[in-house]
């Protein structure tokens, strides 16, 4: 079934009832609110968030530490334990949502409830349909950690997330039970990857001094001859067929 009728089936035209779900959530507080909304169209580090929604940092931060009590939000720290830099620094943390749906409903809904309160639906087709790619790209990045996780079974995965600092970012990182250490990329296009997001992946990894033992592109419309020519024991390769465990 088309999304757009889904959504429409199971959410907006459920808002009354789903709007009080989420007010028990987050005590129906409008700063809250905004500061989740701000994290669901940003770059989901607390500053950006803040300055979205014109909150000052320790009013913000208070908020964002209630928010993680209520299990609405969880940090997330870049692993940097991973890096031989030397003169490392502390970057800010990042915040994840604890379930993909809130994302969504602070992402689409929130921002224009009054519409969706009154069954006019336009206003939310244009806003999902300009960001609905981007929306989605995360949380295919989600799902890759989570595929990831059960694709190595002979040797678990002990320690997963992300790396970030001012210059790079790494949206897969990973240690296994044996010691090897594992960084990946995540590309929801809709073309097929070349070899040339490999070759980026490594530089960063390079640039970061994070020694890697395997590489792993995850992509939603495959790859290139080129690329999957160099599939082995370095380079593990994963497509939206992977997902399917039925």
């Amino acid at each position: 079934m088309d999304i757009n009728i889904l959504i429409e089936k199971l959410i907006l035209n459920k808002y009354k009832y789903l709007r009080n779900d989420i007010s028990y959530l987050t005590k129906g507080d409008n700063q809250y609110h905004s500061i989740l909304t701000g994290l669901a169209l940003g770059d989901r580090r607390t500053n950006s968030a803040f300055r979205r929604v014109n909150i000052e940092f320790d009013d913000g931060i208070e908020i964002v530490d209630d928010l993680c009590g209520l299990k609405v939000l969880k940090l997330e720290k870049s692993l940097q334990s991973f890096s031989k830099l030397e003169n490392k620094y502390v970057v800010s943390e990042k915040l994840l949502f604890t379930a993909p749906f809130v994302r969504f409903w602070f992402a689409f809904i929130s921002p224009i409830f009054k519409g969706v309160r009154d069954g006019e639906y336009e206003e939310f087709y244009k806003s999902f349909n300009n960001r609905k790619t981007e929306f989605i790209a995360f949380m295919f990045e989600e799902l890759s950690h989570e595929l990831l996780k059960i694709s190595f079974q002979d040797d678990n995965i002990i320690k997963i997330g992300r790396y970030w600092d001012d210059n790079r970012e790494i949206e897969i990182l990973a240690k296994t039970k044996s010691g090897k250490i594992i960084a990946g990329v995540c590309k929801y296009t809709n073309a097929k990857i070349k070899k040339s997001e490999l070759t980026k992946l490594k530089k960063i990894c390079e640039d970061a001094k994070i020694d890697v033992d395997i590489f792993m592109i995850f992509s939603k419309k495959g790859f290139s001859s080129e690329l999957k020519s160099l599939k082995g024991e370095s380079l593990k390769l994963f497509t939206v067929r992977n997902f399917n465990f039925s």
